[in-house]
């Protein structure tokens, strides 16, 4: 599968085009958030704050109160953990729209616990009027930014950057509050949710659990604020042995704990294995060695369904597809 690259860049410009109210704002990182060639186009309409991350937001919000769009980019542990106190007084209380475009979430980089975002949807999900986005391929870096725009309030996006796989059909954008059904079973064995580069994870999984003949409810989430879609409900209750959720980050406060909320407001009563990222720091290290050492990857998905299933399915790891997400080599 081909890899497309620079697609946040191209879709900023495009944006930018259709809505002069659109300002971008970077904490001295435009090229590793793909907005250097945005800053070359419209210069006076991109703002580089430095590395002061609580001041950019602060910015933010008082433009964003003139009637400007500011969308504003640094890495995502940057734009929840160090300016949380911005972003919920000057952003999220007054209800501004502001467009936080944060990139390398959770464990897609190497630069360790310094730079890994991994409990920020935990974080974010609390703060009220805030929407959250987990980007999953190039066609839903295409999509977002529209979503955004038109949401018209305070936004957080964990945006992928660099080589990034079309998973999903050019022509079926991401649709706000709603999960994109990838495969579904009239009277499925288990349901899956995936979210972020999870999901190409959950499809290597998929198809070897297929192969197996296990019935399988797959569905990638990209909206987990608001998480209100019906779709994610009937899967579960359409789910014999249980469901299981995989996720770039911890599994407490994310898309588990999301899933987990609506099946008990529901009175789902089923089994739930979460895999992400179990109450700890990471440490740096390649995307792929991280999601196996952490047991985030496929075959961690693969056993959690054989132990809701009761059952012993012999996939071996070199069943599964093959990989198409690039490893970050540089932070």
């Amino acid at each position: 599968m081909k890899l497309e690259l620079n697609r946040h860049n191209a879709n900023i410009l495009r944006m930018a085009e259709e809505h002069p109210e659109i300002l971008v704002l970077s904490a001295d990182l435009g090229s590793s958030c793909e907005i250097k060639e945005f800053s070359k186009k419209y210069p006076d309409r991109y703002l580089s704050m430095g590395i002061a991350e609580q001041n950019m937001c602060s910015w933010a919000a008082g433009l964003a109160r003139e009637g400007y769009r500011p969308f504003i980019h640094t890495f995502s542990v940057f734009l929840y953990r160090r300016i949380l106190d911005q972003l919920e007084m000057s952003v999220a209380y007054p209800n501004l729209p502001v467009v936080f475009c944060g990139f390398v979430p959770g464990i897609t980089t190497p630069g360790g616990v310094t730079h890994q975002s991994t409990n920020d949807i935990g974080v974010v999900r609390t703060v009220p009027n805030f929407a959250i986005f987990d980007i999953g391929d190039a066609t839903e870096i295409d999509s977002v930014l529209d979503i955004a725009y038109n949401y018209n309030g305070p936004v957080y996006i964990r945006q992928l950057r660099k080589a990034v796989p079309r998973l999903f059909p050019a022509d079926k954008p991401m649709v706000f509050n709603r999960a994109r059904v990838i495969s579904k079973e009239k009277d499925a064995d288990v349901t899956i949710f995936s979210s972020s580069i999870c999901t190409e994870e959950a499809l290597r999984a998929t198809v070897a659990l297929k192969n197996k003949g296990v019935k399988v409810n797959h569905l990638h989430v990209s909206t987990l604020k608001p998480f209100t879609d019906p779709q994610v409900v009937n899967a579960c209750k359409n789910s014999k042995y249980g469901v299981l959720t995989i996720e770039n980050g911890t599994v407490v406060g994310g898309l588990g704990t999301c899933v987990a909320e609506l099946m008990a407001e529901k009175g789902i009563q089923k089994p739930l294995i979460k895999v992400g990222l179990q109450d700890q720091y990471a440490h740096g290290a390649s995307k792929m060695y991280l999601l196996e050492h952490y047991h985030m990857d496929a075959m961690t998905l693969i056993k959690g369904v054989e132990k809701l299933m009761g059952v012993k399915l012999g996939i071996k790891k070199q069943d599964l597809q093959e990989i198409r997400f690039e490893d970050f080599t540089a932070v």
